[in-house]
């Protein structure tokens, strides 16, 4: 329904364009714009023009304007009582102050001028009245001789708060921000299958619904059906990373269901759910990372998280390692912290198996991990002994 009324704006912009361009075209060609054939013809096509140009935008647009929607019900829905119903009156004053404008603009006759101005003159003062109204609530009200002497309109507005509202009002209330709305965290496959969403989620540093779209829970079946055990077994963790999420947050993790069919990759829909719902992305797929970036939407990486809650290093610091194989380079040796970073140390090639003192030298940060780079304390010359 809502293309469809998305396609007959486009026609009606269509008609508006051949109300605009008759007069010209009637200047410029009066033999063949002077019948009302040919008239005729000249709207038609306009509006089918129109109506086809709008209609095939109004996947994008119809996307964009369910975000809209998402965004303001969440802002909306963080705002106190009081602070909606100012800002709706606020509208309404502006909206009444640009109507009788209109009526002056009126008198000077109506044409595509004036009627462009009243437009103009409606959206900025309607505008400029909920603001108005959206900031009168955090200012104190205007009282001459306290509580008892307020006007009627605060009367009226503290009739609309709740009991709880009332009972803590100060004197002389403060002004309190709202609440911001927590977005949902919409999770991937990759992150289902790690695991470690489910250790993050119990410490409660994970605020907010997460989401597990339906499309997702698919993809981890098709895993846990593969004839691969070792993807068999990825699966079938993913799944019972679901279950046991459901059973430690409960209502706070939402299964979406798609409300049409969608044939696009996984992360592509991933995205498009992250746009309507405003919410964010949790992954630990580097590549899906940097493309919800480079698209606008925020992404959360569970890697980036593990490594800055690694130890930090710093260059000189000293360490005990064990060399366990050569690198790539000539000479060099790669150890292991007990975390997993990677070492690799110059000119250790010889003393691959042994238990060594290294002095860090450089230190490396990506989204892929961190890289140490160190020399043997015993040979800060960087010469093989």
């Amino acid at each position: 329904m809502l293309r469809l009324l998305i396609t007959l704006a486009g026609a009606g912009i269509g008609a508006i364009a051949a109300t605009m361009a008759r007069p010209f075209l009637q200047n410029a060609y009066p033999d063949f714009f002077s019948t009302p054939s040919s008239l005729l013809f000249l709207y038609i096509t306009l509006c089918l023009i129109g109506g086809v140009v709008l209609f095939a935008f109004s996947h994008t647009i119809k996307e964009h304007l369910m975000h809209l929607s998402a965004t303001i019900e969440n802002r909306w829905s963080s705002m106190p009582t009081r602070q909606i119903l100012l800002s709706a009156i606020g509208l309404i004053l502006g909206l009444v102050v640009a109507a009788l404008i209109h009526l002056l603009i009126l008198s000077a006759g109506s044409s595509l001028l004036t009627v462009s101005i009243s437009a103009i003159v409606y959206v900025v003062l309607g505008t400029m009245g909920m603001r108005i109204g959206y900031r009168r609530y955090s200012s104190k009200p205007f009282s001459i001789r306290g509580r008892k002497h307020r006007n009627a309109l605060d009367i009226i507005l503290d009739e609309t708060m709740t009991d709880d509202e009332e009972e803590d009002e100060p004197d002389e209330p403060q002004a309190i921000p709202a609440p911001a709305a927590i977005p949902a965290k919409v999770l991937d496959t990759s992150v289902l299958i790690d695991g470690r969403i489910l250790d993050i989620a119990a410490t409660g540093f994970v605020e907010g619904d997460l989401v597990v779209a339906e499309f997702v829970l698919d993809e981890l079946r098709h895993i846990a059906d593969s004839a691969d055990s070792l993807k068999r077994t990825r699966g079938r963790r993913g799944l019972d990373i679901v279950k046991q999420l459901q059973n430690q947050l409960g209502d706070r993790v939402v299964l979406h269901s798609p409300q049409e069919a969608d044939d696009s990759e996984v992360d592509v829909r991933l995205l498009k759910l992250c746009r309507t719902l405003g919410g964010v992305i949790v992954t630990n797929d580097y590549n899906l990372n940097k493309v919800a970036r480079i698209s606008g939407v925020k992404a959360l990486n569970i890697n980036d998280l593990a490594n800055a809650l690694k130890p930090m290093l710093a260059s000189g610091e000293e360490i005990g390692v064990e060399i366990v194989r050569e690198g790539k380079e000539a000479g060099q040796g790669v150890a292991y912290l007990d975390d997993g970073t990677m070492i690799v140390v110059d000119h250790a090639k010889p003393l691959v198996g042994q238990k060594v003192d290294v002095v860090v030298t450089t230190v490396l940060q990506t989204s892929a991990g961190r890289m140490i780079f160190a020399n043997v304390k015993d040979n800060p010359t960087g010469k093989d002994n």
